[in-house]
């Protein structure tokens, strides 16, 4: 079963494929998405990372903190919006 991690304080101009080659060395990535101001399609300097359940802690451990295009990310495991169902 898929884990999805929240990724934040990306840097504005990091592309989903380069967010997805940050975690593969740590194991199996299924997808990546940046989220996007909705009127000017800029990055809001986040994202979210579905990967393997077997990985997902290693991931956290290795990536949490580490730097990124000039920027410390923060990575831990999403958790469901509020308010939503």
């Amino acid at each position: 079963m898929p884990k999805t991690l929240y990724v934040g304080n990306l840097p504005w101009r990091i592309t989903e494929a380069e967010l997805e080659d940050v975690f593969r060395p740590y194991g199996t990535v299924i997808s990546s998405r940046i989220i996007s101001d909705r009127e000017t399609g800029r990055s809001r300097g986040f994202g979210f990372v579905e990967v393997d359940d077997a990985d997902a802690e290693k991931m956290i451990s290795a990536v949490n903190e580490t730097e990124v295009g000039g920027r410390q990310i923060v990575v831990n495991e999403s958790k469901p919006r509020q308010g939503y169902q």
